[in-house]
């Protein structure tokens, strides 16, 4: 039996005000899947007989955030609920909504219309009911996910359930049932109806999961990869230099992903994508200037998944960077410029957890002294207050134009760089005095 204590203050406050006013109501989904195998609980969904406009009058902050599919959110102290009205799902037209929707009073009619077995229980709080009408609880202790009825209906109506399945397997560590994992081939043009910001959803879902390798090969078994991330794919069968791996491309990819830190999205996508140019640049076991060329394209890829300007900007300089070979014989100059190129300070932590997770997926054993290393000089330098940037500089643009007598323009810009460039060489040119006598020699 659930553990009460675990269920939600507002959550039983709100199914015994729906049960007092004669309604049924029920937890139901993920939450119930989640109490089930001892998981933290994100969401918690309810279902009820009463219509949202019932539902409305009897809570004081109600949002009608999916009005027409019979679910609004109520707003309390200790969170948002959504409640969704106990409903049949009508004729999906798009692959992804319903064109219409009947609201019914009977929750099994309402539990045969959801996705999958392990998502399909309800239970009631008050009476301890846990209604199962499609041996979720068989499916959670298999660690199975089985789609409802027949699972090419099932895809058929909602394209975005295949990613789903692949996104469940990955969190849960479950397997995809058979029939339901060929399911997803069958109906692949479902899923390309899916709107790519939907499919976004899904993708950063999964880069939040233990090990987004296990989504990423079902997508790949199930022809999704190939719609979804095509480029991902083209690194099977590539190989790579033996003494140092053993993985090809792409599961040289899956498994830095799997390596890096799951709470930091922009380390996951760096990870997944670093390599993602090696097969176009493949010359015998070497990849000239796949990282340069990975950034460009994972900037097209991070695109057209609907990734914002600033994911897009930190995760291409991460795979642009990614390459830097460290070693003791560096100057503090040559430490400088090297915070420079990588865009500053505040990107040293990301990038180094990125060369870790390309490690860990490495066959070799190689150290990583030498980032720690590298870490005591850059801390070195920023606690000596060295300018890295043009902004760190004891001048300006409008020192520039003064002295030089110009007004605003390209010159001003290369002025300052040069004298970025010979503070990174002697960091005691970074004076004011100085500077504005470095600047008359550019005249």
């Amino acid at each position: 039996m659930l553990n009460r204590q675990r269920f939600p203050k507002g959550g039983l406050e709100i199914i015994k005000q729906l049960n007092a006013s004669d309604h049924q109501a029920y937890l139901v989904g993920g939450c119930i899947r989640d109490l089930r195998l001892g998981l933290k609980v994100n969401e918690w969904d309810i279902a009820t007989s009463a219509h949202p406009e019932e539902v409305t009058k009897l809570f004081k902050k109600v949002v009608p955030t999916g009005i027409d599919y019979g679910t609004v959110t109520i707003l309390l102290k200790d969170g948002q609920y959504e409640v969704t009205t106990f409903r049949s799902d009508e004729n999906y037209l798009d692959g992804r909504h319903p064109d219409n929707v009947v609201f019914t009073t009977d929750i099994h009619q309402d539990l045969s219309r959801r996705d999958f077995t392990i998502n399909a229980l309800a239970y009631d709080p008050l009476t301890k009911e846990l209604v199962d009408d499609f041996e979720g609880q068989k499916d959670l202790k298999r660690k199975i996910i089985r789609a409802i009825g027949n699972p090419v209906e099932r895809f058929s109506e909602d394209g975005l359930r295949s990613i789903r399945a692949c996104r469940f397997a990955a969190k849960l560590n479950f397997k995809i049932e058979p029939n339901t994992l060929a399911a997803i081939t069958k109906t692949i043009n479902v899923t390309k109806k899916i709107a790519r910001e939907r499919v976004h959803d899904e993708l950063v879902k999964i880069l939040a999961t233990d090990k987004p390798s296990i989504a990423f090969e079902l997508m790949r078994k199930s022809g999704l990869l190939t719609l979804i991330l095509p480029e991902l794919e083209k690194g099977c069968g590539i190989k790579q230099p033996p003494n140092f791996h053993k993985f090809d491309v792409y599961w040289h990819n899956l498994k830095a992903c799997d390596a890096a830190p799951k709470g930091n999205l922009i380390v996951r996508l760096a990870a997944l994508l670093h390599d993602i140019s090696k097969p176009a640049c493949k010359k015998d076991y070497t990849f000239y200037g796949h990282d340069q060329a990975g950034a460009k394209s994972a900037e097209t890829i991070l695109k057209r998944l609907k990734f914002s300007n600033a994911d897009i900007k930190k995760t291409t300089n991460l795979i642009a960077q990614h390459m830097f070979n460290y070693t003791s014989g560096w100057t503090d100059a040559a430490v400088r410029r090297f915070i420079r190129r990588i865009g500053g300070v505040e990107n040293i932590a990301d990038l180094f957890a990125v060369r870790l997770a390309d490690t860990k997926a490495m066959k070799s054993k190689i150290g990583t002294k030498y980032l720690q290393e590298l870490k005591k000089r850059i801390n070195k330098i920023v606690r000596a207050e060295n300018a890295l940037h043009v902004r760190d500089l004891k001048v300006d643009g409008q020192d520039v134009m003064l002295t030089l007598k110009i007004s605003a323009g390209p010159k001003v810009g290369e002025v300052l760089n040069a004298l970025l460039e010979k503070v990174l060489d002697d960091p005691q040119l970074n004076e004011r005095k100085t500077l504005l006598e470095l600047i008359k020699s550019y005249a």
